[in-house]
């Protein structure tokens, strides 16, 4: 593993995995890099696919206070300059932060998969407030309630009473990924506030030099596709890329109708 040196001189530690041109993966919220290995196992054939774990978790930093995006593209920045890396994965959070720094930074093809991006028409609900009291007076299951059933509608699960949900949650939380998720959940909670705090029209993204190509699970929440359609006429070469039978989750699960096109985009001109 490799260690790449931050602006602010944290050391940044590299999982690179395969041969070919760079891909740097920026991962979602509320989890460290482990569920996308199996993502840069099926790209490791076509690239080299570099992850590093974003600041409070795992071998990553310490975070910096006040958290803001513009820290993030820092880093990212620092491993792109490393690794000589032109491509970039962003999912969900890690979308949003890929997407913004590629108004800024040399990203050449820029693949998003459920970006968290707030525009207008698809405007990113507040659930911070009532989750975070949640969580600061200890009820973690709760706010881990909270802030599911805002972000997947689409489950049945969403529409049970709150106690109910509570309940499930706290099971949940017994669980390895459950205990992850609840003790990365203050990082969520501001991740999900610089989402928010970044709303405002698809235009602040037209100039995007980057090739985009913005997936989404036709499985998943129902508001990554009205996303994908605001930003699609603002980012000039941006294309959008339904994917069947898959969740939020769906590039967690690398399935081959995600990783060919998703290979296939990447994979640089002849």
């Amino acid at each position: 593993m490799e260690r790449v040196t931050a602006p602010d001189g944290a050391k940044i530690v590299l999982h690179s995995t395969g041969t070919g041109p760079g891909v740097v993966v920026v991962h979602g919220g509320g989890i460290t890099i482990e569920p996308y290995r199996r993502l840069a196992n099926a790209l490791a054939d076509r690239f080299t696919v570099h992850m590093y774990n974003r600041r409070g978790r795992a071998d990553a930093p310490a975070r910096r206070a006040p958290y803001t995006i513009e820290d993030e593209i820092a880093d990212l920045a620092a491993v792109l300059a490393h690794t000589g890396a032109r491509a970039v994965v962003g999912h969900s959070s890690g979308g949003l932060i890929a997407l913004r720094a590629a108004l800024t930074l040399p990203i050449a093809r820029l693949v998003l998969y459920d970006a968290a991006v707030s525009v207008d028409g698809a405007r990113w609900y507040d659930v911070v407030t009532p989750a975070r009291a949640a969580l600061r007076a200890g009820h973690t299951a709760r706010a881990l309630a909270i802030v599911g059933a805002a972000l997947n509608p689409q489950l049945p699960t969403s529409r049970l009473p709150l106690v109910v949900q509570t309940a499930i949650c706290r099971l949940f939380l017994r669980t390895p990924i459950g205990r992850e998720m609840g003790d990365l959940l203050d990082i969520t909670l501001d991740e999900t506030a610089q989402v928010i705090a970044h709303h405002g029209p698809p235009e602040q993204y037209a100039g995007t030099t980057a090739d985009v190509l913005f997936a989404y699970g036709q499985a998943g929440p129902p508001y990554y596709p009205t996303i994908a359609a605001a930003l699609a006429p603002a980012v000039p070469r941006m294309r959008v890329l339904p994917v069947p039978r898959c969740g939020h989750d769906g590039i967690n699960r690398a399935p081959a109708q995600l990783v060919g096109p998703v290979a296939d985009f990447l994979a640089p001109a002849p």
